[in-house]
């Protein structure tokens, strides 16, 4: 499958899951201890991207709500419709992150919950390395996803077919260190999403900043 067919593909799996996502990972206390994470370092109004940002909730939800500018992104029309009436205090477009220009310095934060594993390796390097020039000097961003050391890995999730990349955590810090990213906190668990397809999955949320020098080459 070329990348050109995968991306549609990526698209088609959130568009047939919408709302169910939302309800299948609605129980992640992880995740809702990640946003207090992000929210405790944040000044007054700044300006966050949210890279897959499905429905909306909890992350843009969570942000605005504090008061942030948020910008969610996600390659499925029905997530991006669906995150628009459920949080309309923030702004959401339909885009691909591997093909959407970002100024460097451009934002406070960055998140990206589960929103890599339909890329592959090369691809997630690229993307995280964007990413942390797109942040601040000193900038945040917390990354979530599957810590396997699997590519291209086909299989069902909530009953829709999707091929998943992924790294191991070791090999997963490394690439956040090598994109000019130091780790301030980590947190590993299992997690059951509430879907009767479900079974217990491993998730990892790194916390990560910007380092105010660039990386030696």
């Amino acid at each position: 499958m070329t990348d050109e067919e995968h991306r549609p593909q990526a698209a088609a799996v959130f568009d047939a899951l919408g709302a169910a996502y939302e309800k299948a990972f609605a129980d992640s206390e992880a995740h809702r201890r990640s946003l207090e994470w992000l929210l405790g370092r944040l000044a007054p109004g700044s300006r966050v991207l949210d890279v897959g940002s499905g429905t909306g909730r909890p992350t843009a939800a969570t942000l605005a709500e504090a008061g942030h500018d948020v910008l969610g992104i996600d390659v499925s029309p029905v997530m991006v419709d669906l995150a628009a009436r459920q949080v309309p205090a923030a702004s959401f477009r339909r885009a691909d992150i591997r093909d959407t220009p970002l100024e460097d310095g451009s934002f406070d934060a960055v998140c990206v919950y589960f929103s890599l594993l339909q890329m592959d390796r090369r691809e997630q390097a690229e993307v995280v390395r964007r990413l942390a020039r797109a942040l601040k000097p000193g900038g945040h961003l917390v990354l979530a996803t599957v810590p396997l050391d699997v590519e291209g890995v086909e299989g069902l999730f909530m009953g829709q077919p999707v091929r998943v990349t992924s790294f191991a955590t070791p090999d997963l810090t490394g690439l956040v260190h090598g994109a000019g990213l130091e780790v301030l906190d980590r947190e590993e668990l299992l997690f059951t999403p509430a879907h009767p397809d479900a079974v217990p999955e491993p998730h990892v949320f790194l916390h990560c900043r910007r380092r105010f020098a660039a990386p030696h080459a």
